[in-house]
């Protein structure tokens, strides 16, 4: 049995696949994630990162405003359909619920626009993390309606 936890969220947007895809793998990290949601910080700063985030085994650092940081990996990018990433070396409080997680993007037809969904593989960083997965998965799908809510803003017409 594992103890992984799978958390997704998704929303249809009025856009191309192709063009909803293009724009969200551009946009930066500190814009779609701006605020707080419950002990979720927001991104403050990406570090580390070499050219346009679109090439897989590309590497960059995630700050976060409470001070931690994650390394995040492009793993891979199937372009119009999804991307997907890894995050490793988690450092700051966050580590104490998270060891590590795969994430993903995708993209899919949608009548006349685009479903776009989310989705994190998180796997738990030992009992703490476990039994708190619960109260962190709300506070995901809050953080994750946020940065839906700038998707919206930022790339709707």
């Amino acid at each position: 049995m594992t103890d992984d936890v799978v958390l997704r969220y998704t929303r249809t947007y009025p856009l191309e696949v192709r063009d909803g895809f293009e724009r969200l793998l551009a946009l930066e990290l500190p814009v779609l994630f701006d605020r707080r949601y419950g002990a979720i910080p927001p991104i403050t700063e990406v570090r580390d990162q070499d050219g346009p985030w679109r090439t897989p085994g590309q590497t960059r650092t995630i700050v976060l405003a409470d001070g931690g940081t994650l390394r995040e990996e492009l793993t891979a990018v199937e372009s119009p359909t999804r991307f997907t990433y890894r995050i490793s070396g988690i450092t700051g409080p966050m580590k104490q619920l998270i060891s590590s997680l795969e994430g993903a993007w995708t993209f899919e037809p949608a009548g006349t626009g685009v479903r776009i969904g989310w989705t994190w593989r998180v796997h738990p960083a030992g009992r703490l993390g476990r039994v708190a997965m619960p109260v962190f998965g709300r506070m995901w799908r809050g953080n994750a309606r946020q940065a839906f809510d700038n998707i919206e803003s930022l790339l709707v017409p």
